[in-house]
């Protein structure tokens, strides 16, 4: 698996988390990178991504001005900042390249919730 996520938990509305991810057997730097998520019930949705050096970053509607994705290819990770969390943030939340490569990490359960 060439992908495994962090940086989850529990986390009341407002509040923030980091995730991670290490991705291993690629090389990193040439990819661009992702972080998906999936809520019960739903398909699985891009969320935020970034290209291989960094420069360009797109994100999701409802995740634009809270969450922010970066990277440190020396490092061979990708990171997501997420603020200012609601409920419906609530998902196991996965990385990939993009387009997705290879198999899905078992991903990083966000539960947000009073």
């Amino acid at each position: 698996v060439p992908f495994v996520e962090s940086g989850g938990g529990l986390v009341q509305p407002g509040g923030s988390l980091r995730l991670s991810c290490a991705a291993s057997g690629l090389t990193f730097s040439r990819f661009p990178m992702s972080w998906y998520r999936q809520a019960p019930g739903k398909e699985r949705e891009l969320v935020a991504a970034i290209s291989s050096a960094g420069g360009k970053i797109d994100y999701a509607d409802s995740v634009k001005g809270r969450f922010t994705i970066s990277r440190d290819n020396a490092k061979n990770t990708v990171y997501l900042q997420m603020n200012s969390l609601k409920p419906e943030d609530t998902a196991v939340y996965y990385c990939n390249a993009r387009p997705p490569i290879g198999s899905w990490g078992q991903g990083t359960q966000v539960t947000v919730s009073s």
